[in-house]
């Protein structure tokens, strides 16, 4: 287990705010999980010890939302994010966590700026296979790298102006599938090990905790500032990661 006091005093945080986004609750915020971990370990490192208990916010985001999801988007999302993984796992060593963050931060400041220049519609978006599959692919890619869909998930979930549990659940059924899935490819590049494993563990105490925070600040936001919060957070996020990548 990884003993610097200074990496809990960075991992305690990052796994807190990543859980307080599971709930519900800032949108893509979760995005900041590895970013922050990074500052003393290697990125690799921090999002194999990340994804146990990313699983373990799952499960109880999942007994917080259940039967709040959109199906159609599911449909079209899931099966697209598989391949994401499948081309994430296979080109791991390729890509460096900079190069990641960088597509992530220019999906993220982009989409959230066009949310706020564009002439206002309120109209939402009609679902499509079509941006579903694309934006699907790269949440996959991009989450297996650094855990870091949340900002193409969003570039196709939000323009459709779901209700607010059922964006939300859609969400963390999404993102609880593709996490469980990527367990097996990082067992088989060789990510998790003891002190990996170990370490996940120490941490693990604090997901319930920042995903009930997540669902009881979930329930007290309206829809408006709920999704104002979420672009503002997305774009936060985005050049945060290009700054880290640059």
């Amino acid at each position: 287990m990884i003993s610097d006091p200074w990496f809990y005093a960075v991992a305690i945080p990052a796994v807190l705010i990543t859980a307080v986004s599971k709930g519900g609750f800032g949108g893509g915020l979760g995005l900041l999980g590895v970013p922050i971990m990074a500052l003393i370990i290697a990125p690799q490192q921090a999002a194999a010890i990340l994804l146990p208990i990313l699983c373990l916010m799952d499960i109880v985001g999942i007994w917080s939302f259940r039967g709040k999801a959109n199906r159609h988007a599911l449909q079209t999302l899931l099966p697209s994010a598989c391949i994401g993984i499948i081309i994430g796992a296979l080109t791991f060593r390729y890509f460096s966590a900079d190069s990641i963050r960088i597509i992530v931060g220019i999906i993220a400041v982009t989409f959230s700026l066009n949310f706020w220049l564009k002439p206002k519609n309120s109209t939402p978006k009609k679902p499509s296979r079509l941006r579903g599959s694309f934006w699907g692919t790269i949440a996959g890619f991009t989450s297996f790298g650094v855990h870091a869909g949340g900002a193409p998930l969003n570039a196709y979930l939000l323009p459709l102006k779901l209700e607010k549990y059922d964006y939300v659940g859609t969400s963390i059924i999404f993102f609880s599938a593709i996490n469980f899935i990527k367990l097996v490819p990082y067992t088989f590049l060789g990510q998790f090990t003891y002190e990996t494993l170990s370490t996940a563990a120490a941490l693990a105490i604090f997901a319930p905790i920042g995903v009930l925070l997540g669902v009881r600040l979930h329930h007290k936001i309206p829809d408006k500032w709920f999704y104002q919060l979420c672009y503002t957070f997305l774009f936060i996020m985005g050049l945060k990661l290009l700054f880290d990548a640059f």
